[in-house]
């Protein structure tokens, strides 16, 4: 399933929530898995409101613990110290990473002792995390969001009193459109940002899709001139090749030995870098060296310059940005003799179908069930595709 978020009053954490909540995710099984972090002291309900002509659903997070501080290496223990899938907490941990970065170039501070303040509250958390998992239970994977609107005037938080948008929220959204609204009031917040830049791959018009539902998240306020509601329409990717656009980093390399090319490409990737390769090549004085490629997002280019100058003794990076055109793909579980694998189905343009199965998940059955990896392999490229939900 894709999703794509339609943020004409802007984005926030709760109204994030609120749509997926209101797209079928129960509320209670989402409290219980929330409270596997381990995150206690709150409590979580949802009912259905209306802001000017539309109705969703208004997500309320009640704290009986108060609203501790907590660094981002806290918040990040408490992530990985989940029982969660893989997916969820690298995504729950890149949105609070994205946040952390802001704050600390917000504020001159290392984002590792950054202080959440009212982010790094239980409230916060609940969003975050409660929006991964939430979309997990739907099975979105992949999302896109339109252009993101922007309020004015000023709002009070524990740093004082700020502009709107808020410092932190400008941060997290540099190298994504934006517009101004005309609107006096936080329409998207930095939870909110972050949570938008970690789901979505790209921002502009709606894509092709096939729709199946909507979700509507609530507010806290009631806008003068606009329902203060997120939409994110939920639907099956359209069975065709689709078109983004992608940068591409390189730098050559002849004086980097093979253990810091092993920590660059697992830096890379775990910071958006959608593939690393490592070419061999003849530079000049005859040297053999390494040309290294990063491919990753428009949005993500500086961050991924910046760890190919900091691990790399590279003096210079080129980059360039390229079209691009991908398969729709849904991710999928597989039936097999090894048990559930999961699997991509890609969709090419003849309308036929095809699955591709996931290694990691494939590893794990092999090493399980003490077979070849080759096996499993086959046992997942026997079952139709059609055969698939």
């Amino acid at each position: 399933m894709i999703a794509y978020f339609d943020c004409f009053s802007g984005i926030s954490g709760d109204m994030v929530l609120g749509a997926l909540v209101n797209l079928g995710v129960d509320v209670e099984w989402l409290a219980a898995r929330l409270r596997e972090m381990p995150l206690s002291g709150f409590s979580l309900s949802a009912g259905i409101e209306g802001r000017r002509g539309i109705h969703g659903t208004r997500v309320r997070v009640e704290c009986h613990e108060g609203h501790p501080h907590r660094a981002f290496a806290d918040i990040r223990r408490m992530i990985e110290a989940s029982p969660y899938s893989p997916r969820v907490k690298a995504q729950a941990l890149e949105a609070f990473s994205r946040i952390a970065r802001a704050e600390g170039e917000v504020h001159c501070q290392d984002p590792e002792t950054v202080h959440f303040h009212e982010v790094g509250a239980v409230d916060a958390l609940v969003d975050v995390v409660g929006a991964f998992l939430a979309a997990e239970a739907l099975g979105i994977t992949g999302a896109t969001a339109s252009p993101i609107p922007l309020g004015h005037g000023f709002v009070t938080c524990a740093h004082g009193t700020l502009p709107v948008p808020a410092p932190a929220t400008v941060a997290i959204l540099a190298g994504c459109p934006v517009y101004g609204s005309g609107v006096e009031a936080e329409l998207t917040t930095p939870t909110g940002a972050a949570l938008v830049r970690t789901f979505c791959s790209g921002f502009g018009p709606l894509p092709d899709m096939t729709l199946e539902k909507a979700g509507f998240g609530v507010g806290t306020r009631d806008l003068p001139d606009r329902p203060n509601v997120l939409r994110v329409l939920l639907g099956r990717p359209a069975p065709d090749v689709l078109a983004d656009r992608v940068v591409m980093l390189e730098t050559n390399l002849d004086d980097a030995p093979g253990e810091l090319l092993g920590f660059l490409m697992e830096r890379l990737l775990a910071a958006g870098a959608l593939d690393v390769a490592f070419v061999p090549i003849q530079m000049k004085k005859n040297r053999p060296g390494i040309l290294v490629q990063a491919m990753g997002l428009p949005a993500d280019r500086q961050r991924l310059s910046a760890i190919l100058f900091s691990e790399t003794p590279t003096l210079g990076v080129r980059w360039r940005e390229m079209n691009r055109e991908v398969l729709a793909r849904e991710a999928v579980t597989v039936d097999t003799p090894f048990g559930p694998i999961r699997a991509k189905r890609a969709f090419p343009p003849d309308g036929a179908s095809r699955v591709v199965p996931e290694y990691e998940s494939c590893r794990a059955a092999a090493l399980e069930h003490g077979a070849p990896l080759r096996e499993v392999y086959e046992a997942v490229a026997r079952v139709s595709p059609r055969r698939i939900p």
